[in-house]
C-alpha cells in the first residue's frame, strides 16, 4: 500500500492540479501601497517647482509627497542610510548619497533608479548646480569634484574639472586640520561662476569656476583661532550673495560678510552656545523689508531658534524660540498655494512637525508691540484618521470583489483634491472635506474600519490609495457615559448580512451597532456630506446597544446559523450574547496556569457521538484548543490539546473545505485532505493543524505543523484564491511567508522594508496594527505615522487610480529643452529669484522665456568647456570611471591601458587653456609630490617589464577557431593573416615601448619641477616671515 501512495505521488506533473490546492505561481506577494511617512525618516529635500517633498530614510527607502494626494515609495537595493538628498529642480530627477558612498540617480517620472555612480572617497557634501546638468561633490579630503548627470540616459560622468584642497586652501595639509567640505554653496545671481566652500576646519574660500581659483579666503588677515571649534553648515543670508552664516560645533552662528575680504559682522546668540550644542541645520529666508529671517537647529536639541536678519540685528537682536516635542535632526520649507508657507521639523525619531511660517513672520515683526500676537503652535504631520480620533489600536479591513461602482473614477479624482491633504501645503475647504457620499459597506471597493484609544470607531473608503472618512462613531457628550467610560477599543466584528458592528474595550464594554439597509443614499454621483454636526449618522446607524462583561475583550465571533455572538475576554472568560436582546445567556471562565486570555472563537457545526451539534471552538492564548456546547457552555471534551512548548496563541481557523468567504457559495477546496475539517493553530513560533474531531474529544493529534526559530510571528491570517486556501504569516522582521494549506509548505516570501513589530508591554496597546480581508489584502497601521498595504493574489488590483495618484512629478508642467528650464523657476514669493530669475522683471513674458532659455544654454555650454578641461593635471584624485554605465564595485584596482597614455608634447596649448596662478602655487608638498611620482614611475617600469614577457604568451593564447572565424567573415587567407597579426603586435610593443620611455623622461621632469616649486615656496616663506619680524621691530 505504500509502495502505490508513492508510485502514485512520483507519478504527478509537477505544480500540481488545482485540486492539490495552491501553488507558488498562484500567488504574488507584493506591497501595493505606502502612505504616510516612513519609519526611520531621516533627511528632507524639496522641489519648489514641482512642489515634491522628499524624506529619505536610514534604511533606504525615500517617501514622494506631490499635490492633490500623490505619494510614492521608492525603495533602493542598498538599505543604507541617507547622507544627502537633493532634488534637481523641475526635471524629474533626484540626487540621493547614502552610506556607501554612492551616488543614487532617481527618474520620478518612472519611480525607478537609473544609474549608481560609486564615489572614490567620503562624501561630506552635495550641491547642485540648479538649471545645469552639473552637481558637486565635496569629500572628507577637502576636495571638490564635478559631476554630470547625462540627461538622455541619467548616467552620471565624472568630469575633468576638479577644485583640489591644495588649490583652495593654498596651504599644505595638517594632519591636526579637518579638511572635510561641510558646504557648497553657488553664490546668488551668479550661480554658475562662482562658489562659496565652507571646510569643517572653518577656513571659507570663494572660488571663480572659470579662472580656477580662489577669489576670497578666510584665515589669510590676521584671522586667529580663539578656540577649538568646527564649522557644521552654512547658508546664505543675502540676495545678493555677499553674507553667509555659518554654524560650528560649539553653538556659535557668525554672520561672515564678502567685500574685499571676509570679515566677521556679527554673531547670533541664540543659546547654543551655553550648552555646547553643535548647530546641525541652518535656513535662510528671504522677504521684503525688515523680515528676512534665518531658522536654526542644534544638535540632540528641542530648540528651533528663529531670528530676524536685517540692518538692525548687530544692535537689536529680535528672535523666535521653539519648543520642538523632540531633538530635530532636520527642516525644510514648503509652499502652498495660497501663501501659507510650512515649516516642517524633523524630529530625531523620524516624526515630521508643521509650523505656519506666517505666524511665525507675524511674530517676529509684532513681538515688539504692545499685543504681541501668540506663539506659533506646533501640529503633527499623521495620518488623517481624524482630528477628534487618538491612535489606531484595532482594525478591519474589507473587500468586496462584486461591489456596484457608485463612484466613478473622475468621482475619485475629484474627492482626492477636496480630502484632507497629508501634508499642510494645500487650502482644502472645511465643508468639503468633512465626508463624503457612502452608500454602503457593500457598495464600494474596499471599506477600512478602525478602532482607536479613545474608544471611537472611523469607518474609511479605501478604494483609492488615500483614506476618505465616511463615518465617526462616537459617545455623545450628553449620554451618560459615567458608567461605560471611553476606553480603547480591542476588537471588532463586522457581519454583512446582519448589517451589525461590534466593537469591544479594554473596560469589557460590548457596543452593538445596527446599521440601516443599504443604499444609504439613492443618488448615484459624488456629493460631498455637508454638515454631519446637522445630520449626525441617522441617515446609517439603526440602534445602538450596549453590554457590559468582565476582562478587556479580545475577540468577537458571530454565529451564521443564529443571533448569538460568542465573545472572549483577556481574563479567560468566554460569553455568548444574544443580539436582539443585547442580553448574556451565559459566561464560562476557562481557568490557565500560563495565561488566561483567550485568543479566538469560532462556530462550527461537528459530529459528537453520532450527533450533529453546534459546538464553540475556543483558542487560548497558551496554545490550547477546546470545544465548548454553543448553547451551554459546558466543555464536551476531557482535555484541551496543547503542544508540549506552548507560546503565545495569535489566529485560530477551522478549515473545513467547503468555506467560502467570497461569498459565492461554491466550494474552493476540494482536497480529499482538507474535506475533513481540522483547526489551524498559529502561536508566535509554530503553526498545527489538528483534525476538528479530535479536538471537540479532547484528544491531541497533529496532522501537520511547522515551527521557527527565530523572529517570531507577530500576525497570521488566511485568504482564499480561485485554487485553494492560503496562509499568510508576518513575521516581526518584515517577512511576509505564503504558505500553502494544510501542508504548509513555502509557496514565495518577501520582506517589507522598514517593518518591524516589538510586542507590547503588559496593558499596554501594540504600536503596530495588522488587519487582513478574505482575499489577502494585508492593512499594517504603524501609530499615527504610515499605512502599508501589501497584496497575496496576482493582477488583482486592491486600489482604483493607483497610477495616477503615484505620479508625484507632472512632466507637463516642466517645459524642458536640452536639459534646460524654458520656463521661470517658480520660486517662494519670500525668496529672490537668480540670475536667471533676474530677466523677468524688465521684459515681456514671452521675450524674457526667449532670451532666458538661449542664456542658459551658453551658460551650459561654457560650463561644458571649462568643466571638461583638466584644470588641475597634477590632481590625481580625479576618478577614471566616466565611462562606465554600471556600478564600481569598492575596492577594485583601474589597471592602466597602455594605448590610453598620451605623451605628446601639449604644454604650450595648455599654457593658452588654464588661468596663470595655476603654475605658482603656494604650499606643495615636496615629499607627497615627489613620492607619488616615484610610485608612479615603479608602476610603469613593472608595466614595461610585463608588457615585454608577456607580449609571446598573447598570440599564443589566440583560439584556432575564433582566428579563423575572423578571418572566414572578413575574407582574409590564414597564412597573410597571421603574418600581420605578427607585424602589428610588433609594431605595436615597439610603439608601447615608446611610449613608457616618454612618459619615465616626463615623470623625472615634473620631479624636478615639483623641486622647484618647492623651493620657491621656501623662498617666499622665508620672504613672509621677514616681512613680519621686520613689522614688529
Amino acid at each position: 500500500m505504500f509502495v502505490k501512495k508513492l508510485v502514485e505521488k512520483a507519478g504527478k506533473k509537477p505544480g500540481g492540479s488545482p485540486s492539490e490546492g495552491l501553488r507558488a505561481n498562484d500567488v504574488e506577494p507584493r506591497v501595493v501601497l505606502h502612505y504616510g511617512i516612513p519609519s526611520g525618516a531621516h533627511l528632507f529635500a524639496y522641489d519648489p517647482v514641482q512642489k515634491i517633498l522628499a524624506v529619505s530614510t536610514k534604511d533606504g527607502r525615500i517617501k514622494l509627497f506631490g499635490k492633490n494626494q500623490t505619494q510614492a515609495l521608492l525603495v533602493s537595493e542598498e538599505a543604507s542610510t541617507s547622507k544627502f538628498i537633493e532634488f534637481v529642480q523641475n526635471q524629474g530627477l533626484l540626487l540621493n548619497v547614502n552610506s556607501k558612498n554612492q551616488i543614487e540617480v532617481w527618474d520620478l517620472e518612472k519611480k525607478l533608479m537609473s544609474h549608481v555612480h560609486v564615489f572614490n572617497g567620503e562624501i561630506t557634501s552635495l550641491r547642485v548646480m540648479q538649471h545645469t546638468p552639473y552637481f558637486y561633490v565635496g569629500d572628507s579630503s577637502g576636495n571638490v569634484s564635478v559631476l554630470k548627470i547625462d540627461l538622455d540616459s541619467n548616467q552620471v560622468i565624472q568630469m575633468d574639472y576638479t577644485i583640489p584642497y591644495l588649490a583652495s586652501n593654498g596651504s599644505p595639509v595638517e594632519a591636526s586640520d579637518d579638511t572635510s567640505v561641510v558646504s557648497i554653496l553657488p553664490q546668488p545671481t551668479a550661480e554658475t561662476k562662482r562658489i562659496l566652500l565652507v571646510f569643517s576646519s572653518g577656513f571659507i574660500t570663494l572660488w571663480d569656476i572659470k579662472e580656477s581659483k580662489p577669489v576670497l579666503k578666510t584665515g589669510g588677515n590676521g584671522m586667529v583661532k580663539q578656540e577649538a571649534k568646527k564649522a557644521t553648515c552654512a547658508c546664505w543670508v543675502c540676495p545678493s550673495g555677499s553674507k553667509v552664516a555659518v554654524g560650528y560645533s560649539n553653538g556659535d552662528i557668525l554672520i561672515w560678510s564678502m567685500t574685499e575680504s571676509f570679515s566677521m559682522v556679527c554673531k547670533l546668540n541664540l543659546g547654543y552656545k551655553a550648552e555646547k550644542t553643535p548647530i546641525n541645520s541652518l535656513k535662510w529666508v528671504y522677504a521684503e523689508g525688515k523680515a528676512s529671517r534665518v531658522y536654526a537647529t542644534g544638535s540632540s536639541s528641542n530648540s528651533l531658534q528663529v531670528v530676524l536678519l536685517n540692518d538692525q540685528t548687530e544692535v537689536k537682536m529680535v528672535k523666535l524660540g521653539l519648543h520642538v516635542s523632540e531633538p530635530c535632526v532636520g527642516m525644510e520649507m514648503i509652499m502652498a498655494d495660497a501663501k501659507q508657507d510650512s515649516l516642517l521639523v524633523l524630529g530625531k525619531s523620524g516624526r515630521v512637525y508643521a509650523y505656519d511660517d506666517y505666524m511665525i513672520e507675524k511674530y517676529l515683526i509684532q513681538s515688539q508691540s504692545k499685543s504681541p500676537p501668540s506663539l506659533p503652535k506646533e501640529s503633527v504631520v499623521k495620518l488623517a484618521f481624524s482630528d477628534s480620533c487618538s491612535g489606531v489600536t484595532v482594525g478591519k479591513f474589507l473587500t468586496n470583489s462584486s461591489h456596484l461602482l457608485n463612484l466613478s473614477d473622475e468621482d475619485y479624482a475629484q474627492l482626492a483634491k477636496y480630502t484632507a491633504p497629508f501634508l499642510p501645503s494645500q487650502i482644502v475647504s472645511k465643508e468639503a472635506s468633512r465626508s463624503a457620499h457612502f452608500p454602503g459597506f457593500t457598495k464600494v471597493k474596499n471599506v477600512y474600519i478602525t478602532g482607536h484609544s479613545d474608544g471611537s470607531i472611523g469607518v474609511w473608503d479605501m478604494s483609492c490609495p488615500f483614506l476618505v472618512p465616511v463615518l465617526f462613531l462616537k459617545e455623545q457628550a450628553d449620554q451618560d457615559i459615567s458608567s461605560r467610560g471611553t476606553a480603547a477599543l480591542t476588537a471588532l466584528h463586522f457581519d454583512s448580512n446582519s448589517r451589525l458592528l461590534v466593537s469591544g474595550d479594554q473596560n469589557g464594554m460590548v457596543r452593538l451597532y445596527r446599521f440601516k439597509p443599504e443604499p444609504y443614499l439613492t443618488e448615484n454621483s459624488f456629493i460631498p456630506f455637508q454638515g454631519s454636526s446637522k445630520k449626525g449618522n441617522n441617515h446609517i446607524v439603526h440602534s445602538v446597544k450596549h453590554i457590559k462583561l468582565t476582562g478587556s475583550i479580545t475577540c468577537i465571533q458571530k454565529s451564521q446559523n443564529s443571533k448569538h455572538l460568542a465573545i472572549g475576554s483577556d481574563q479567560g472568560h468566554v460569553s455568548l450574547v444574544d443580539v436582539e436582546e443585547a442580553t448574556v445567556l451565559y459566561t464560562k471562565h476557562i481557568a490557565s496556569d500560563i495565561c488566561p486570555g483567550i485568543t479566538s472563537l469560532q462556530f462550527e457545526s461537528c459530529s459528537v457521538q453520532g450527533f450533529e451539534k453546534s459546538v464553540l471552538v475556543v483558542a487560548m492564548r497558551d496554545s490550547s484548543v477546546f470545544a465548548l456546547d454553543s448553547d451551554t457552555g459546558n466543555m464536551i471534551g476531557t482535555n484541551m490539546v496543547k503542544p508540549k512548548k506552548p507560546f503565545k496563541a495569535l489566529f485560530m481557523q477551522i478549515l473545513d473545505g467547503k468555506q467560502d468567504s467570497s461569498g459565492n457559495g461554491e466550494s474552493i477546496v476540494e482536497d480529499v485532505s482538507t474535506r475533513q475539517p481540522s483547526v489551524l493553530l498559529c502561536s508566535e513560533k509554530a503553526v498545527y493543524i489538528y483534525p476538528l474531531s479530535q479536538v471537540v474529544q479532547g484528544v491531541k493529534k497533529v496532522l501537520h505543523k511547522k515551527k521557527f526559530s527565530s523572529p517570531s510571528i507577530c500576525s497570521a491570517s488566511t485568504f482564499y484564491g480561485t485554487s485553494g486556501v492560503g496562509l499568510i504569516l508576518v513575521f516581526s522582521d518584515g517577512t511576509v511567508e505564503i504558505r500553502s494549506l494544510p501542508e504548509l509548505s513555502l509557496l514565495k516570501q518577501i520582506s517589507i522594508r522598514g517593518f518591524t513589530y516589538s510586542s507590547p508591554k503588559q496593558n499596554s496597546l501594540p504600536e503596530i496594527t495588522i488587519s487582513a480581508s478574505w482575499d489577502g489584502d494585508l492593512v499594517m497601521v504603524n501609530g499615527d505615522d504610515e499605512l502599508i498595504v501589501s497584496s497575496v493574489l496576482p493582477q488583482k488590483e486592491t486600489f482604483r487610480l493607483v497610477e495616477s495618484l503615484s505620479r508625484v512629478y507632472k512632466k507637463d508642467n516642466a517645459v524642458c529643452q536640452d536639459g534646460t528650464t524654458a520656463s521661470a523657476v517658480a520660486s517662494s514669493p519670500k525668496e529672490k529669484k537668480g540670475m536667471f530669475g533676474s530677466v523677468f522683471k524688465t521684459k515681456p513674458k514671452r521675450a524674457a522665456d526667449t532670451e532666458t532659455t538661449e542664456s542658459t544654454k551658453e551658460t551650459i555650454e561654457d560650463l561644458s568647456k571649462i568643466f571638461t578641461t583638466a584644470n588641475f593635471p597634477w590632481n590625481n584624485n580625479v576618478e577614471r570611471s566616466r565611462e562606465s554605465n554600471v556600478v564600481t564595485r569598492v575596492g577594485e584596482e583601474e589597471e592602466l591601458d597602455i594605448d590610453d597614455i598620451d605623451i605628446e608634447d601639449d604644454d604650450h596649448h595648455q599654457q593658452q587653456e588654464l588661468p596663470k596662478e595655476q603654475g605658482i602655487l603656494s604650499g606643495i608638498s615636496k615629499q607627497k609630490l615627489a613620492s607619488k611620482f616615484t610610485s608612479f614611475k615603479g608602476k610603469l617600469k613593472q608595466m614595461t617589464a610585463k608588457n615585454e614577457k608577456s607580449v609571446e604568451e598573447k598570440h599564443e593564447e589566440k583560439s584556432g577557431a575564433s582566428v579563423d572565424q575572423i578571418k572566414k567573415k572578413y575574407g582574409f587567407a590564414s597564412s597573410s593573416e597571421e603574418m600581420g597579426a605578427a607585424k602589428m603586435a610588433q609594431s605595436k610593443l615597439q610603439d608601447n615601448l615608446k611610449k613608457l620611455q616618454g612618459i619615465s623622461l616626463k615623470t623625472t621632469e615634473m620631479e624636478d619641477t615639483a623641486k622647484s616649486f618647492s623651493s620657491t615656496a621656501k623662498e617666499l616663506l622665508n620672504a613672509v616671515e621677514f616681512n613680519k619680524q621686520s613689522s614688529k621691530s
